[in-house]
């Protein structure tokens, strides 16, 4: 199995967008052996800021299994200090792709999200059209974050969807965006909510959508399984999203994972 989408820095950091220490990066390497041990051969830790993507290049370059992204997530293009500038996220993220891009995998998290306010949309769609702009120059892949947001983030999307390819991480977006995203070839990323007892909605769409247009993601340390809510996320804990899937498809977890890791290799080209 691939864990496409987790926060391996984030798992062991005391604050967010702190620099990872030496302790940090060796701390990590529990978290890398029980994945392994639960046969999840690759892991993509995401980048949601200019630090946490640095971080993030850092776990790669010390973990085989691990690979980055790096991006600037919608909610950290406005800082405690004030509103990011475009050019300068995108200076500091070119920065890395010339200096580490045989860590770098993809382009994100990257997208809009109107469910944390304050927000500013305007802002926020700046910073994804220029990071999309980045994906195109670099051919890199998108990691498309979205959140009470669809109709302005898929209306963007739509001017892309034949100059980058992606995925629309933890899908919450209705059987018709899903058909949609698929149709241009993208994916769609599964994760813990699949597994919540009222979340018919998305049960319906991963039974039905094409196999081709799945991937396995924890987001780890968030969205844990429902058998463990409370507690955080793992990336070794991907294989109840598997077996969730298989269950809602009626076919083995051995289909599932074959198709989501070769989707995974497919996208990311690892």
């Amino acid at each position: 199995m691939i864990d496409t989408h987790c926060h391996i820095n984030i798992m062991v950091q005391k604050k967010p967008d702190e620099q990872m220490t030496e302790d940090m990066l060796v701390a990590c390497e529990s978290i890398v052996a029980r994945a392994v041990a639960a046969g999840i051969e690759q892991l993509i830790t995401v980048g949601t800021s200019i630090p946490e993507s640095h971080n993030c290049i850092a776990l790669a370059a010390r973990y085989l299994q691990v690979k980055a992204t790096i991006g600037v997530h919608p909610c950290d293009s406005v800082t405690d200090t004030g509103v990011l500038s475009v050019a300068h996220i995108i200076t500091d993220l070119e920065k890395m792709l010339h200096e580490s891009s045989e860590h770098i995998v993809a382009i994100g998290e990257i997208g809009l999200d109107y469910y944390h306010t304050p927000y500013d949309a305007v802002h926020q769609k700046a910073v994804f059209i220029a990071q999309l702009d980045l994906a195109v120059r670099y051919n890199k892949p998108v990691v498309i974050h979205i959140r009470d947001a669809g109709d302005d983030a898929l209306s963007i999307l739509r001017q892309y969807k034949d100059r980058v390819r992606g995925v629309i991480h933890c899908f919450s977006l209705d059987k018709n965006a899903a058909e949609e995203v698929i149709s241009w070839g993208w994916m769609i990323g599964i994760d813990g909510p699949v597994t919540y007892p009222k979340n018919h909605a998305l049960r319906d769409i991963v039974a039905t959508v094409p196999l081709e247009g799945l991937l396995l993601e924890t987001d780890a340390p968030f969205l844990p399984p429902q058998a463990l809510r409370g507690k955080p996320n793992c990336p070794s804990n991907l294989g109840i999203i598997a077996q969730e899937i298989a269950r809602a498809r009626g076919v083995s977890v051995k289909d599932i994972v074959a198709a989501t890791t070769a989707n995974a290799k497919k996208l990311f080209g690892i």
